[in-house]
């Protein structure tokens, strides 16, 4: 197997790497401390082409591959969690979807905006209870002679309080189950649609989030995304291809934690000697390397499934698993390697512990992941 990047996706990762020790890195405590989304540096992304990475160049994409994508959200990642939380929402569940089930109108009159920075786009599917159950929805749509009415509740809607579309995802025949969901695409600004006020998170406090309270709200026709009854499929897609990002996110954060226990273990010194002499931080430091070298060979190992066209579900699965487990081995490690500093937040090693346990969530639990794989090893 050929672990080289081609000079294009070189190209893509060093542009990414540039921007986050430049454009991000250098702002990540401040975002975190005031819960402000990085409007000027989701921008910034938009206009290098990060968020349009995996769009044709038709629809205002740089036409690149999942693998492309992958490393630079990792890179991003290792600058600033919430950004790339941000960028991952924006990028796998907002326009893959419409760019595989909408039509030509919806293509025409979001993607460009999208992948520009110059919108930004949320994907509406938890509710306070269809989490992991996603085929619980209580969100209804109605028809009417001129479309639908939706009425219902989502839950941690990532990008909701400063978005411009959401991808809305609701029963349309309770009868069908899973195949009776429909996907809608919902401009913010649509009378009876409300986000309530922002969560208070632990981690990514950057990447807003809020639930969205659907009252009467009414959309025509035109804003189903995909055939009537496709939804719960649409949305099951846009989450296999988002692990990928979850995973490239987790790495990112892993990253960051390891590179900064590294620096501070050849600075810091103890019985007369950097603390990086002592056998118990080698052994940490040998540890975190290994896990996030592995986790970057299986995610790549799935970004790599998904371009050649394979079926590549249970290989993000095992991306998203692992490297979010080992993003949260890591912190917490280098959280060790700081000391009694690294549990103050003038030190960077507390908030990557704080972002990085959102990775064994969202997008798919960690025991969730273990079913899809389980199902599919049960299989072969």
């Amino acid at each position: 197997m050929n672990f080289d990047l081609s000079p294009e996706q070189q190209l893509i990762q060093n542009t990414a790497r540039d921007l986050a020790a430049r454009e991000i890195l250098p702002h990540a405590a401040a975002i975190d401390r005031s819960h402000e989304f990085p409007r000027d540096i989701f921008s910034r992304l938009g206009e290098v082409g990060l968020l349009g990475v995996m769009l044709p160049e038709k629809w205002g994409g740089a036409g690149m591959d999942a693998l492309s994508y992958a490393v630079a959200l990792e890179e991003i990642a290792r600058g600033c969690a919430s950004t790339a939380v941000a960028m991952s929402v924006q990028c796998s569940l907002v326009c893959a979807p419409i760019l595989h089930d909408g039509s030509d109108a919806q293509r025409t009159r979001w993607l460009a905006d999208l992948a520009a920075g110059r919108k930004i786009g949320c994907f509406a599917l938890s509710e306070p209870e269809a989490g992991s159950d996603a085929k619980a929805q209580r969100t209804r749509a109605a028809k009417t002679p001129s479309g639908w009415v939706l009425n219902g509740t989502k839950n941690f809607i990532t990008n909701a309080p400063v978005a411009d579309v959401m991808i809305v995802f609701a029963t349309t025949d309770a009868a069908k189950g899973s195949r009776g969901i429909t996907a809608f695409l919902v401009p913010m600004d649509t009378p009876g649609l409300k986000v309530g006020k922002d969560d208070d998170k632990l981690g990514i406090r950057g990447a807003r989030s809020a639930q969205v309270f659907l009252t009467d709200c009414a959309v025509g026709d035109d804003a189903r995304l995909g055939a009537e009854g496709d939804g719960f499929k649409i949305a099951m897609r846009a989450l296999e291809g988002g692990r990928i990002g979850i995973a490239a996110q987790a790495i990112g954060i892993a990253r960051a934690a390891f590179e900064e226990a590294t620096r501070y273990a050849l600075e810091r010194k103890t019985f007369g000697q950097p603390i990086a002499e002592h056998q118990a931080i080698q052994f940490k430091l040998a540890d975190m390397r290994t896990e996030i070298d592995a986790a970057r060979l299986l995610l790549w190992r799935a970004a790599v499934t998904k371009d050649r066209g394979g079926r590549y579900g249970s290989e993000a699965s095992m991306a998203k698993l692992f490297a979010s487990e080992v993003a949260n081995r890591v912190a917490k490690e280098a959280l060790q390697v700081f000391g009694g500093y690294g549990y103050l937040a003038d030190f960077p090693a507390e908030r990557h512990f704080r972002d990085a346990k959102i990775t064994e969530i969202y997008e798919g639990t960690s025991e969730i992941q273990r079913l899809v794989i389980a199902s599919a090893l049960l299989k072969e």
